[in-house]
């Protein structure tokens, strides 16, 4: 039921948060994590600016848990790919539980920062930096020019510059 008029927090709470648990539940396969996420979604809520009127409080609420889902999901992947490559590695050169999560968790926070960027400027700057291709062979797998290379990893230095600078 959306009320055409802004709610409090707490009565928002208590008309949506079983609502968007089921909601979420769907996606995520998991009870537990769906009230996790649905709590996070109304922390998110109460951490706008205190004018913030929401007169659709489940489309706004929904839009919210979207965006932590798909999060979910992109950590999901990039944890599978890195255990991925752990497991074609070979034992004695696998790091060891402390360094993997340090690893994982370096990789989490590169990807937040890259977050903005669009896939081939991501991948570019990824190519460039951690796998050490030459602009010509960046623009070799992305079926792109060494200008527009140039110009992804640009974007690239600038996301991290910004992260640094704030």
């Amino acid at each position: 039921m959306d009320i055409a008029s802004p709610q409090p927090i707490d009565l928002m709470f208590e008309s949506h948060f079983r609502w968007l648990c089921n909601r979420l539940r769907g996606q995520l396969g998991c009870t537990f994590i769906a009230e996790d996420v649905a709590s996070e979604t109304f922390a998110q809520v109460l951490a706008l600016p205190p004018a913030t009127a929401i007169k659709e409080p489940r489309a706004l609420l929904t839009t919210i848990a979207q965006r932590l889902v798909y999060d979910i999901w992109r950590r999901r992947d990039l944890e599978r790919a890195y255990l991925e490559l752990l497991a074609a590695m070979p034992e004695q050169s696998q790091p060891s539980p402390e360094e993997s999560a340090l690893v994982l968790q370096s990789l989490l926070a590169v990807e937040r920062l890259l977050d903005g960027l669009s896939t081939n400027a991501r991948a570019a700057f990824l190519y460039s930096q951690v796998d050490g291709l030459t602009y010509a062979e960046i623009a070799a797998k992305l079926k792109v020019s060494t200008a527009r290379v140039q110009q992804y990893v640009a974007q690239g230095l600038l996301c991290c510059y910004a992260a640094t600078s704030t």
